[in-house]
């Protein structure tokens, strides 16, 4: 088998549609893999979408059919000698043609396409063209065939196998990106080679590792052929019988593979050969990991649990959803991937939920998952939306799906299959959606019947779920009692504080939006004066009334402040807040909770949202909240039987022991009172324990703090709201010392500070503080250490007040002797 690659010297041109005449004739280069938006911005026709308002300059994109063609040298065919043409994926709607031949269409982002090149392939120069449709057009045509069927957004999405999101969604921008966006190559054989490679990994109950590998093989050649499976040093073999052969190698004592917090991530060099004859002609690689994993959905006393179980041990899910990294998807790396998965780990997170509108990841997403034991939860690319269930969509879907279960069914890091994204509950709860079917499909078929049918049929080994959200029987697909939950009300229409308000069994979806950071916002928005209703703000918040609703989310707990920047740190600092709340409450009721996966990790632009680490890769306030909040060990506040609890939740395997101090004091540092009780919290368990009236009862709600400290981990509890409280708004001095790598910021409390926060980059923009959202008593330092390779002619900066923030500052803004 020799494969070649095809990445060089393509063309892109305009090849119909509302082109502007600068493109007309005109070949471009491109790069493949890539897509129609860079090769333009790179030749410079276009501007960066990304910019200002420049997503709305580009819209003629939508409509422009495209070509892209290159030359390759290559040598004729042998007599017994197979040649293909391989894609491994196409954005969207392709006619291939190699030296004028037409040899198939697309009409799938979501899989590859493989086309026989004998008959056309030339000895010496060979032309290869790929054309691609207006994805929108085709759509269009498409929903005017099989049916109009409601969606989340205008354009028929649904109606096309291509990412979702790509047609613009409450966090994206409206693209509709074109091009060749993974490999293509040629691949020549002889004799035979392995169509379809798909190890099934699983662990006996008495520790054995089993390996079941099930092969396909294509052949030109009448041999005897001889299927190869070696890992952990163990060799097994099997005849080809057919096109097809079972082989099955069992690892003793394997090592378990655990997510992260739970164990260690071993991973087996697993390699399929094919002999024709004793001699190899073809051979698959990959890593593999053993482990077990169901999810518990037996019904209990109240409803229906929704609990990941990996090795036989429960495991709180704690993590967030996971959307394309960048719009543009070919500017994805795998470094950029792995900072991603690191950014998860480092706050503590320990699952990652492919949402149903982006892809279906690439293998180095899912490579860099299992190397840092990150769960995956990965919904099949449906929704928002009803999706016919006729063809061509039926076989265009199962083809995906097949092709992806087969890709990913090894790795150990995935947990789940999801059907779909909110497309249950849209058809039982939304308003007028059901009635519009008029009778039509609307997907139903394929959550319930041909996807779970090829799961049980390819992935016997994971557990499969209809939906997100999703109820069992003919309940409300969002009932809080029953399997997962969506909570959408608390962004769309209360408070942060109704989080309380429902006990879900497993939380897969909750968020608060909040603006990028000060250099990302700065450097794509350019608006002067820069404000909340400036043009280019609002192009990049694409969330309906989201300005409306941070204000009005904000309003509660602290001022709305009238000044931009002031602005941009309080929304900040109340999304953090917001967010933290929840997972706090959720991770008070395990075990009868059992996951919370915040709304989202990560951003596709520059745009204001609810991911906690922004385009530009920078981690928002909310970053360093969601790490404090999903600490293996942490102490909150919690309301029980009428009265704040303490609850300490301990997310480890060694018990938790020690002794709790808790004082009332003044925000000045004046002790009113203080308790200390023994602390004793079992593993991977919570323990509740009272808190006296004394601490619970203030002279003055407006000037105290109750403080709740164990084993180095603190919480802080205010009997009101920022708003409200006699802060100090200058509660500290601080230092700044140069240090290898950057500078130290030290900083004393000489009264009460409340989430402190450094805002590095907004004096470096490569800054990054390695902390934030500290809260600090009366005397009492902290040090925070920023990492840049800027030599600043001004250290200071990092202590000026519109960088090192506090709530103080945000809610008492008015009296800052300071302001500017």
């Amino acid at each position: 088998m020799t494969r070649t690659t095809l990445h060089e010297g393509w063309l892109l041109r305009a090849n119909g549609g509302p082109a502007p005449d600068v493109l007309a004739g005109r070949d471009i280069p491109a790069q493949v893999p890539g897509s129609t938006h860079l090769d333009l911005m790179a030749a410079g026709l276009i501007p960066d979408p990304y910019l200002d308002s420049n997503e709305a300059s580009l819209t003629w994109m939508h409509r422009v059919d495209w070509q892209y063609t290159t030359a390759f040298q290559a040598s004729a065919p042998g007599v017994d000698e197979r040649v293909e043409l391989v894609f491994d994926g196409i954005d969207t709607i392709a006619t291939i043609a190699l030296n004028g031949v037409v040899l198939g269409r697309t009409a799938n982002m979501h899989r590859g396409y493989r086309f026989d090149v004998r008959d056309c392939l030339r000895e010496g120069h060979n032309e290869l063209t790929v054309t691609l449709a207006a994805a929108l057009t085709y759509a269009e045509t498409a929903e005017s065939q099989l049916g109009r069927r409601q969606r989340a957004y205008p354009h028929p999405y649904n109606a096309i196998r291509k990412m979702a999101c790509s047609f613009g969604w409450d966090w994206g921008p409206d693209l509709q990106t074109a091009g060749i966006w993974k490999p293509v190559r040629l691949e020549r054989w002889h004799t035979a080679r392995l169509a379809q490679v798909r190890p099934l990994v699983t662990v006996d109950a008495d520790g054995t590792g089993h390996v079941d590998v099930h092969l396909d093989v294509e052949r030109a050649a009448d041999r005897d052929y001889t299927a190869v499976v070696t890992v952990a040093g163990r060799e097994e073999r099997a005849a080809v019988t057919g096109d097809a052969a079972h082989v099955t190698v069992l690892v003793p004592d394997a090592r378990l593979w655990w997510p992260v917090g739970y164990g260690e991530q071993p991973l087996y060099e697993l390699t399929v050969t094919l002999l024709a004859d004793a001699e190899a002609v073809d051979t698959d690689r990959r890593r593999i990991g053993f482990r077990t994993v169901t999810v518990d959905t037996e019904p209990d006393g109240t409803g229906t649990p929704f609990t990941f179980v990996v090795n036989g041990t429960r495991v709180f899910a704690k993590g967030a959803n996971w959307i394309p990294d960048d719009h543009l998807l070919t500017r994805v790396t795998p470094a950029r991937l792995a900072r991603r998965i690191d950014q998860a780990v480092g706050a503590n997170m320990n699952m990652l939920r492919i949402w149903g509108g982006g892809i279906y990841e690439t293998d180095d997403f899912y490579a860099a998952c299992d190397e840092r034991g990150v769960l995956v939860w990965q919904d099949f690319p449906f929704a928002c939306a009803f999706y016919a269930e006729e063809e061509p969509l039926w076989s265009e879907v199962e083809a995906e799906a097949r092709e992806n279960i087969t890709r990913l069914v090894a790795r150990p890091s995935l947990v789940l299959w999801n059907g779909n994204n909110e497309n249950l509950p849209a058809y039982t709860d939304w308003e007028g959606w059901r009635e519009s079917l008029d009778g039509r499909s609307w997907g139903l078929g394929y959550y319930t019947e041909l996807l779970p049918a090829l799961v049980a049929a390819l992935d016997p080994t994971r557990p499969y779920a209809p939906g997100s959200p999703y109820s069992p029987g003919d309940l409300p697909p969002n009932d809080a009692r029953y399997g997962t939950r969506h909570e959408w009300d608390v962004w769309n229409m209360l408070d942060y504080t109704h989080y309380r308000d429902h006990l879900p069994r497993f939380c897969a979806e909750f968020g608060f939006q909040g603006p990028p950071t000060w250099s990302t916002l700065t450097r794509w928005i350019r608006d002067q004066p820069l404000t909340p209703t400036s043009p280019a703000f609002l192009l990049h918040q694409k969330a309906g009334d989201g300005n409306g609703k941070l204000d009005r989310g904000l309003a509660p707990h602290l001022p709305v402040p009238d000044d931009f920047e002031q602005w941009h740190w309080a929304t900040q600092l109340n999304q953090a807040r917001a967010v933290a709340f929840g997972v706090e409450h959720f991770r008070s009721w395990w075990p009868y909770t059992a996951g919370a996966l915040v709304w989202q990790l990560n951003d596709c632009w520059p745009v204001t949202s609810w991911a906690a680490v922004d385009s530009d890769e920078r981690p928002k306030p909310l970053y360093y909240a969601l790490k404090h909040a999903f600490a293996p060990r942490l102490l909150t506040v919690q309301p029980r039987h009428g009265r704040p609890t303490l609850v300490a939740v301990n997310d480890h395997d060694r018990q938790w022991t020690g002794t709790v101090s808790a004082a009332r004091q003044t925000l000045t540092g004046d002790i009113l009172a203080t308790v200390e009780m023994p602390l004793d919290v079992a593993p991977r368990s919570v323990a509740l324990l009272d808190l006296s009236d004394g601490l619970l009862t203030p002279v003055d709600p407006r000037s105290e703090v109750l403080t709740v400290a164990a084993g180095g981990i603190r919480v802080h509890h205010q009997f009101a709201e920022d708003r409200d409280l006699a802060y100090d708004p200058t509660p500290f001095t601080a230092e700044v010392t140069p240090v290898t790598g950057g500078y130290r910021v030290d900083v004393r409390a000489t009264s009460y500070v409340r989430d402190l926060a450094l805002l590095a980059d907004k004096v470096a923009p490569d800054a990054v503080v390695d902390d934030m959202l500290v809260s600090l008593l009366t005397g009492e330092t902290h040090t925070f250490t920023v990492r840049t390779a800027a030599s600043l002619a001004d250290p200071s900066a990092l202590r000026h007040p519109r960088v090192l923030r506090s709530a103080n500052a945000a809610a008492r803004a008015e009296e800052r002797p300071d302001k500017d």
